[in-house]
């Protein structure tokens, strides 16, 4: 129990040798425990336990790292100037064990795992958690209006079959309307053709013994094609006449609502993915359609990564109640938030499970949610929610994992119990681990966690992000020290290439960050990633997964692109938002994805050396215009990003670039501008005095971007005394010393330093 109350800056409760954080100590006595048969004491002694434990072994993978850097700093300083050998490379990181042995072959063993995870393709959300609306809106787009999501974006206006340059008014244009109508029967014809005929000229849809059957207004050419049903009457050649027929497919039929004769929603299923047709002859856009649809819906976040991480800002204990608050909330099913939409408060709850009826009578029941993974910080980061051994902030990591999967036993033993897994599983996503050490270390912890908890050996899944240099050479070496427990693996460009820079940092000048994307280590990396998953038998059990649209405006050209993240074999792909999870789905019925990852099975792996090559420049060539709109372009991105973060502790939001086009952007960006402006600067390709020039006149910039905003605080007026602003230099001018090129130790220093001011 504890024993005395520390009034400090921030009070603090006494649990034998723990100090907690009051905010926090109050949250877990009066919400995050009830309910779940956990004894607190027994609790607080055994997580004192726990950090004794494990505190140590993270500070000490810490280290390690900083030895492994300091080793490849020194041998690209004594090599500086002579021709880079690859084979002498390769030996060197060999040598000092930043390249490990790879394992021999084997499969994981993970399981149980819910099918979204296991068995189905589809779209991946992922969204702060810190954010309640946001995070409600991502787990209830598991199911989106395809009508709404082309209605509201600019797919239509980049396709044959939208009106071009048109301009969306709040008024319901129906020329607008007629052609999303038009474009949902080309997507039915794709992913649900019928035996004959097209669904643009079906007037009504009946079941009838188990077959979804659909009446044609039929002309004279079409009556007289041959049918594929056997089954089905020969109509003479009448133009007037109505023809009745069935799914080519039968098998895609899964179940309705309201009568079979007259159903108010069919529901179909193609590769996996549902897709449900509303009908409702009487609705505004039901009068509209022959066959009276009012909309086609589609399965579409199929899973949504709740973030704790790069697209949060929490610093503190106040912080991470929030965060800790809302996940509660998602795992009893009863978080809400009120919005305010045209004047009036409406309230945002988790969406119901979806009831039908199948075709024999029986009731089936769908997930109306999201499947919810919680992505943890990684073992960089303290925070004062928790102090140990003598006064020691804990390892944010730890903190997490304990917390988070405390709250998630409302969802194995709550009143609610299996709102999210139906499998009993509690899925969580670790960013930002640096080897196979490192994946062991997070495993021994959820051990630990499931002991603390009494719950089952492996019932704490963990997601790999293939996000650091270290972890990506050492991928199947990593796989395997989860292969009980993992559920997914993913490559991410941004913070990928920060590593990638910051490891190298002291080898000579990178290219251009435009240039990124077309060096060979970049497609090794991911061509890699996918076939060591597939070697390793994670379809069936886990997620391979690609990584963030970065432009949640721009949905035609995601429509034009994404699709390649299937056809390279990923099981899911992360996107911006639910209307861009909406759209992304229908590439899942386009390209079977199961069948793409056993064709790709069969290829010979991409070596390793390949992911070896260093993004150098070979020719620093560049000329002074260049230089400078490659800084300009980093120091707009940097600052726009930190701007909001330490001054309004926004960790994600769409930001605008230098042409005003507006991306969403969390820390990974930040990472990637900040790391590249300090090699640029460390190798002389530019001056501080150049730097420093550039960050001020990209602050106005930043600063004319956020004129509408009643909250903002102007950078220019004072770059002395604008804490963004210092930030900003900080993560510039300290760059090459941040740890691994991580810019949250900045980060946090300087959004506490302004909370402090605005107290």
């Amino acid at each position: 129990m504890p024993t005395h109350l520390q009034e400090t800056e921030q009070s603090y409760i006494h649990y034998g040798r723990l100090e907690v954080a009051e905010p926090l100590a109050r949250f877990v006595r009066d919400e995050l425990a009830v309910g779940t048969g956990v004894d607190l004491d027994t609790f607080w002694r055994e997580f004192d336990r726990l950090l004794e434990d494990f505190a140590p072994r993270n500070r000490a993978l810490l280290l390690r790292r900083e030895e492994l850097q300091i080793q490849i700093d020194g041998w690209h300083q004594e090599h500086q100037g002579t021709l880079f050998d690859a084979d002498a490379y390769r030996k060197f990181l060999e040598n000092i064990g930043y390249l490990l042995p790879e394992p021999n072959d084997f499969t994981i063993k993970t399981g149980p795992v819910d099918a979204e995870i296991a068995s189905i393709a589809g779209p991946q959300l992922v969204v702060p958690v810190m954010n309640a609306r946001y995070a409600l809106n991502a787990a209830n787009a598991r199911w989106g209006s395809l009508y709404d999501a082309l209605y509201g974006s600019d797919v239509m206006q980049d396709t044959d079959h939208g009106v071009r340059g048109e301009q969306k008014t709040s008024a319901y244009d129906p020329v607008r309307g007629a052609k999303v109508i038009e474009f949902g029967r080309g997507f039915l014809n794709q992913a649900l053709p019928l035996a004959t005929g097209c669904h643009k000229d079906v007037t009504a849809y009946q079941i009838n013994n188990g077959k979804l059957l659909a009446t044609l207004a039929v002309t004279q050419t079409s009556a007289s094609q041959p049918l594929k049903n056997s089954q089905q009457n020969r109509f003479n050649n009448s133009i007037n006449h109505q023809l009745q027929v069935a799914l080519l497919h039968t098998e895609k039929l899964i179940a309705y609502t309201g009568k079979a004769e007259a159903p108010d929603s069919i529901l179909l299923k193609n590769n996996g993915l549902h897709i449900e047709i509303l009908i409702d002859p009487a609705s505004a856009i039901g009068k509209q359609d022959k066959a009276g649809i009012k909309d086609i819906v589609l399965e579409a976040a199929l899973t949504t990564i709740q973030d704790c991480e790069d697209s949060v800002a929490a610093v503190d204990a106040e912080d991470k109640v929030v965060v800790y608050r809302n996940w509660l909330g998602l795992m009893r099913g009863n978080l809400q938030e009120i919005v305010v939409k045209n004047g009036r408060e409406i309230s945002r709850t988790l969406a119901e499970d979806r009831v039908y009826t199948k075709p024999d009578g029986a009731e089936i029941r769908l997930p109306g949610r999201s499947l919810l993974l919680i992505r943890n910080v990684g073992l960089l980061m303290t925070n004062n929610a928790v102090l140990h051994d003598n006064g020691k902030e804990i390892p944010e990591g730890i903190l997490d994992g304990v917390f988070t999967v405390f709250a998630a036993l409302h969802d194995l033993r709550g009143p609610g119990a299996r709102i999210n897994s139906r499998t009993g599983s509690i899925y969580i996503v670790k960013p930002k681990m640096h080897g196979p050490e490192e994946v062991a270390f997070s495993c021994a912890l959820f051990d630990r966690i499931e002991d603390l908890f009494g719950l089952s050996r492996n019932t704490l899944k963990i997601g790999i992000m293939d996000e650091e240099r270290r972890t990506t050479v050492n991928l199947k070496a990593c796989i395997k020290a989860a292969q009980e427990r993992i559920i997914f693996i993913n490559t991410g460009f941004l913070d990928r290439t920060g590593d990638e820079i910051h490891t190298s940092m002291a080898a000579g000048e990178m290219v251009r960050k435009a240039q990124m994307k077309q060096q060979a280590w970049l497609t090794a990396y991911e061509d890699r990633n996918i076939d060591i998953g597939l070697a390793c038998g994670l379809p069936g059990k886990a997620q391979i997964g690609k990584g963030m649209w970065a432009k949640p405006d721009e949905m035609a050209a995601m429509m034009r692109e994404k699709s390649e993240h299937l056809l390279a074999g990923a099981s899911c792909a992360w996107v911006p938002s639910p209307t861009a999870a909406t759209l992304h789905a229908m590439h899942y019925h386009q390209i079977d994805v199961a069948a793409v990852q056993m064709q790709l099975s069969k290829r010979s792996k991409t070596a390793l050396d390949k992911v070896l090559v260093l993004p150098l420049a070979q020719d620093v060539n560049w000329s002074k215009e260049e230089i400078q709109l490659e800084l300009d372009n980093n120091a707009q991105s940097l600052l726009g990003y930190v701007v909001r973060w330490v001054e309004q502790g926004i960790g994600c939001s769409k930001v605008p670039d230098i042409d005003d086009v507006a991306l969403m952007e969390d820390r990974a960006t930040l990472r990637i501008s900040s790391q590249h402006m300090a090699n640029w600067l460390r190798h002389g390709v530019c001056s501080a005095e150049q730097v420093h020039e550039t960050l001020q006149r990209m602050a106005a910039v930043v600063d004319r971007q956020n004129a509408g905003d009643p909250l903002y605080r102007p950078m220019a007026v004072d770059f002395e005394q604008s804490i963004a602003y210092q930030a900003a230099c900080d993560l510039v001018f300290k760059g090459c010393e941040q740890p691994s090129g991580y810019t949250e130790p900045i980060l946090h220093a300087r959004r506490i330093e302004y909370k402090q001011l605005e107290r």
